[in-house]
């Protein structure tokens, strides 16, 4: 099962605070042993909500809204994408990490496969081929 796991936004992140030196160094060991135990798949921090954009589509218009976003509890600072057994092997993870930027929040969402929708056709053949490319691409990375 893989697992989106988001970072909830503070105020520091959305000011662009950077972490101490101490917070990245136990960031860096956390991120470590997701990655011994075969669970992170990716991950990143994201840039304050003010260099980024909220795009809504209405009658195939794009309506463009520019950041900074006023709900910072609407804000996601962060993410990883995890494979994990269950929910709560994932939760487990969760409770092991750092609290960054006095950040306390996480949302966990497990992720739909391509087999919860279909198994074949032609749809599902497309995104088959979708999935080839970007093995491709990482393996050539």
């Amino acid at each position: 099962m893989r697992f989106m796991v988001m970072i909830k936004a503070s105020e520091d992140s959305e000011a662009d605070v950077e972490p101490q030196e101490g917070l990245l160094l136990e960031m860096g060991k956390y991120n470590e042993q997701l990655v011994a135990a075969g669970i992170m798949r990716d991950g990143a921090g994201l840039m304050s909500s003010a260099k980024g954009a909220r795009v809504t589509i209405e009658n195939g218009e794009a309506i463009v809204t520019d950041g900074p976003f006023a709900e910072i509890k609407e804000v996601i600072a962060g993410f990883w994408i995890w494979e994990c057994k269950s929910l709560q092997e994932a939760i487990d993870w969760v409770a092991k990490c750092p609290v960054a930027h006095g950040q306390n929040h996480f949302e966990v969402r497990q992720m739909h496969e391509l087999e919860d929708f279909a198994t074949e056709g032609e749809g599902y053949e497309q995104h088959k081929k979708v999935e080839a490319q970007l093995a491709a691409q990482k393996a050539g990375a």
